[in-house]
């Protein structure tokens, strides 16, 4: 089928009208020119032209404070007249003493305080030379800013002083806020606090920040940086600085094979091993987009080729993991476990809308170097992804920045774009251990977990729980139902040893088991599948963190439902052992009815029962559940209380109330091969799941073994067979480890997909025993492919296809 996220090759040239944010008119965009940066780079160290200097800190300012939006009507007027009493406020409590701005940021030993007495100054900054915030202009403010910067300059930010805890602190939080400063309060700044705050910024981020390519200067901490010192070059006319700046992103632009950065197959990686997409991937987004646009019509204007890879990537990376204004928990890392900060006045809640809506935000800046063909669709993605938030409208966002609002504010206004729908279709990113499947009225995310990829990510004292991450959650959306699932207070509230979708241990692990930054990689290679680009075959070899249990897991993604496989179950921790079919977030009061066999079960609080399998049941409100294997099933009804500050140090002690209800497979203490099979249907009712349970013929399940597992549904045409090993399946016989997924379509022909997620076939054979009259496509890794009375294909060495699908399409006869 056609792949739904693809567009065609980026152009040479991209217009795209002039800038919203007030930023001069774009005529060569950021994509490829005639000309590389190497061409202009003598030339751009030595300019000279302080008026060129001068129009790019205006335009730095068009960027941070937006414009055009009306600052009389809501929800502008409001948000103006918060950030008015929020600087109101921090003036009055300022009070300088020895380490400290604030008494509740002494930053003797916490930089983390100095960088957030950055920010308190930004945002005073920002009520200051906006219009509407009802303190413009003010004399007090102005010397409360004044007196801020020089004693954060005289205590701690200054040339000769050395860093000490978050090297992030130092070299690009406080100096992004110091430099914004610098830009918002030229007029009310003296050539020595300018010339004082870049030495600063020259003494903690120095050029060889930037001058190799690895540790912290990777993906978009790279990208940060050059941010630093392309607005140190801004600020202090440095076009040296600038240039550097410009030329040290281009190591961000090629894919990668490992490491940090965008792999061929869409996947974000950060840190390493961790899928981040959703947020180090939405800073890298947000902030090329700023870079692109500061440069632009200059001398230093971005022209490496390599940009068109970050365009291609708004549809191929960022997109699919967008779902009605929210990006899917799964790529969002250790950020899932923020929630209310404990430093944040405001007390507001970060959460997977909230990262949705910068991503949005940051997509439609980008979108003003592209050409008028991807800026007309990406604006109406965008369009299409705020009408269907009805859960946390982005016009409604208290944590998005007013620049930010504004493009989103002037794409909802403008009826000339059109709202794109949701696309349909299965993506699988290989490269990250993460799958997402599309379908009219739902979608699901799928996180994994191998070598190359953690089972989760903390560090700086965030995510403490999210040990089970990797062990196969899976995650699910409704089109007008369950947007608030994983937003609403899931992670401090669930039980992290009962996250939707894993197999797990129950032996008891201490926060921040497994090692920070991504350290918690099990050992196991064989995760990935294959997908023709609508249904596929995934499966992961699982490992337990910290624990001895080993599972053979398999999902495959179909029109109405997820046929979910489990076998070889296994461990010797003498503790129970479960699979978990879903947890639902049932909200701070939530009784949906719960019917299993026909029987709508008790809705009070702290009710559990076991019932046989095969069996079903029905959560109102979400979907059902076919259970088709051997064995039992058992339903909780429980009431969860957590706290942000249990999984995050940072965050609220508040304590917050969350109604779950719990469906898994209990396979006993120290349990050998034991497995599951089950169907989960997103937005089915009661009368449908029935029916699925009694449509005995429909779904013919293969295989459950340590071998492989296997489906096939004759109504779809569609088989999948993840081979563990060497096998036969039904029609499909596999000479080595493999996944293949055949479609056979209703004009006659048929589409196999054959991966392999281990990455250590030198050679292999598939053979399917169907009729084929005659070969129409093949993948270049198909040595050769026998037809007649059954289909034998050789595939050359697949060690370096890291994991993609190899397609092959006939004629059956």
């Amino acid at each position: 089928m056609t792949d739904p996220w693809s567009r065609r090759a980026f152009l040479s040239t991209a217009g795209g009208g002039a800038l919203w944010l007030g930023v001069p008119p774009a005529g060569a965009g950021a994509g490829p020119a005639t000309d590389t940066n190497a061409n202009t780079a003598r030339a751009a160290d030595t300019y000279t032209d302080t008026d060129t200097y001068e129009t790019m800190r205006s335009v730095w300012r068009g960027l941070y404070l937006g414009s055009g939006f009306p600052a009389t009507s809501e929800p502008f007027r409001s948000r103006l007249t918060e950030l008015g009493d929020q600087a109101d406020g921090w003036r009055t409590t300022m009070a300088p003493a020895p380490r400290a701005l604030w008494p509740d940021l002494g930053f003797a030993t916490d930089p983390e305080k100095m960088m957030q007495s950055y920010y308190r100054l930004r945002t005073m900054a920002e009520a200051y030379v906006r219009p509407g915030t009802g303190h413009t202009g003010e004399a007090a403010l102005r010397t409360a800013l004044l007196t801020g910067l020089d004693h954060l300059h005289a205590e701690v930010y200054h040339a000769g002083q050395t860093p000490y805890g978050n090297w992030y602190c130092w070299q690009i939080g406080a100096p992004q806020a110091l430099l914004d400063l610098c830009v918002l309060l030229e007029a009310d700044l003296s050539p020595a606090r300018l010339a004082d705050s870049c030495a600063a910024v020259d003494h903690f981020v120095p050029d060889s920040a930037v001058g190799s390519y690895s540790g912290t200067s990777t993906g978009s901490n790279r990208v940060d940086l050059c941010r630093v010192l392309a607005l140190r070059g801004v600020v202090g006319a440095d076009a040296a600085k600038i240039a550097l700046a410009r030329d040290a992103l281009a190591p961000v632009f090629p894919y990668v094979s490992s490491g940090d950065g965008l792999y061929r197959d869409g996947s974000f990686v950060q840190h390493t091993w961790v899928p981040y997409t959703g947020t180090y991937g939405a800073v890298l987004l947000g902030g090329l987009g700023m870079l692109f646009a500061l440069l632009r019509q200059t001398p230093w204007e971005v022209t490496d080729p390599g940009t068109g890879i970050v365009f291609d990537a708004v549809e191929r990376a960022w997109a699919p993991f967008l779902f009605n204004g929210l990006v899917m928990d799964a790529v969002s890392g250790r950020a899932v476990s923020r929630g209310v900060s404990a430093m944040d006045a405001r007390q507001i809640q970060q959460d997977d809308h909230g990262r949705g809506h910068a991503v949005l935000a940051a997509i439609l800046l980008l979108a003003e170097g592209a050409d008028g063909t991807e800026l007309t669709r990406w604006r109406g993605l965008v369009k299409g992804w705020m009408a269907r938030d009805y859960y946390s409208p982005p016009m409604a966002d208290q944590g998005l920045g007013l620049s930010a609002l504004a493009r989103l504010a002037q794409v909802q206004a403008d009826t000339t774009v059109v709202a794109l729908p949701e696309p349909v279709g299965h993506r699988l990113f290989a490269s990250m251990d993460r799958a997402t499947h599309r379908r009219p009225g739902w979608v699901a995310s799928l996180s994994m977990a191998s070598r190359r990829i953690a089972h989760y990510e903390t560090g700086n004292g965030e995510n403490l729980r999210g040990w089970h991450t990797g062990s196969g959650m899976l995650a699910w959306w409704g089109s007008t139902y369950g947007n608030g699932q994983y937003a609403d207070a899931f992670w401090p509230t669930v039980d992290p040893y009962r996250l939707p979708g894993i197999t797990v241990s129950r032996r008891v692990l201490a926060d921040g088991a497994g090692g920070d930054w991504g350290s918690s990689r099990p050992d196991a290679v064989w995760v990935g599948g294959s997908t023709d680009g609508e249904f596929a075959s995934i499966g992961q070899h699982l490992r337990g963190l910290g624990s001895t249990l080993t599972a053979r897991k398999s999902w495959f993604f179909l029109a109405d439902t997820i046929v979910c496989l489990g076998a070889g179950i296994g461990a010797t921790d003498g503790v129970p052992v479960e699979s978990v079919i879903d947890n639902r977030n049932l909200g701070a009061a939530g009784t949906h009815a719960l019917t299993v066999g026909g029987t709508v079960q008790p809705a009070v609080s702290g009710w559990s029962a076991t019932f046989p399998s095969p069996g079903w049941a029905h959560l109102a409100g979400f979907g059902g559940y076919v259970m088709s294997g051997s064995g039992a099933f058992k339903a909780l009804r429980e009431a969860r209380t957590g706290r942000w500050s249990d999984i995050n140090r940072g965050s609220a002690t508040t304590a917050l109330t969350r109604r779950y209800l719990t469906l898994w497979y209990d396979h006993g203490t120290d349990p050998v091969s034991a497995g599951y099979v089950h169907q989960m249907l997103p937005g089915a009712t009661a009368a449908q799941t029935a029916a699925r349970a009694a449509a005995a013929g429909w779904l013919e399940v293969l295989a459950n073994a340590e071998s492989a597992q296997g489906v096939r549904v004759g109504s779809l045409g569609f088989t999948g067979v993840n081979f563990w090993r060497a096998a036969t399946v039904g029609a499909l016989e596999a000479g080595g480890a493999c996944s293949v997924t055949v479609r056979e379509r209703p004009d006659g022909t048929a589409v196999l997909s054959v991966a392999d997620p281990a990455r250590a076939l030198t050679a292999l054979t598939v053979v399917w025993n169907r009729p084929v009259s005659a070969l129409v496509s093949r993948s270049p890794s198909v040595l050769s492919a026998e037809t007649g009375t059954r289909l034998r294909l050789t595939f050359a060495d697949l060690t370096g296809a890291a994991g993609a699908g190899q397609e092959v399409v006939v004629r059956m006869g």
